[in-house]
């Protein structure tokens, strides 16, 4: 019935998204909450909370793409390139459109992001500062901001830096200071 009415009546304490269901709460507090991740990448060892991430994860290792256009031989890791593609190039599906700019997504998930940059609510609030953010991913990148863990290193120099971005940079301009080919 709620489903029908809209009623969302269970309340996430750590991020204000709320539920119809108290199932599906426990399901978001395990999946977005915590930090357990028991699924284990055999190739790399990366660690991953569910297995369908550590399913699309793999696929990174062993190249397998299998959702392919019918329109063309394009083939792509992920659902979400191919309802893309599709959309971009053959012109199938339904783009979805911002109401304050009217940018286009074709993904409900990034135009959901991009309307919380609009002045949207915030769900994400950090624990060590009165910062709020958009998506879970900006949460842990700004808990970083907070600690002093650094876990991504440079292969070449083994210097240590908190974001794999800014090690990324980094590698690329150590590699030209140290003489190394690298693109």
């Amino acid at each position: 019935m709620r489903v029908h009415t809209g009623d969302k009546p269970y309340k996430c304490s750590l991020c204000n998204n709320s539920f119809n269901q108290s199932s599906a709460l426990q399901l978001h507090k395990r999946h977005i909450h915590s930090n357990r991740r028991p699924h284990q990448c055999p190739y790399c060892g990366m660690m991953f909370k569910t297995i369908v991430e550590l399913k699309r994860h793999v696929r990174i290792h062993t190249g397998a793409k299998p959702y392919s256009c019918r329109h063309c031989s394009n083939r792509f890791t992920q659902h979400n390139q191919l309802k893309t593609h599709l959309l971009k190039s053959h012109n199938e599906g339904t783009w979805l459109t911002c109401h304050v700019c009217k940018k286009k997504f074709s993904l409900s998930g990034n135009l959901k992001i991009h309307l919380c940059r609009h002045g949207g609510v915030k769900s994400y609030v950090c624990n060590d500062c009165p910062k709020r953010l958009c998506t879970a991913g900006e949460l842990r990148i700004q808990h970083l901001v907070h600690s002093d863990v650094k876990h991504f290193c440079c292969g070449l120099c083994s210097k240590y830096f908190k974001h794999k971005q800014i090690v990324k940079r980094h590698f690329r301009r150590c590699s030209v200071e140290l003489g190394f080919n690298i693109v």
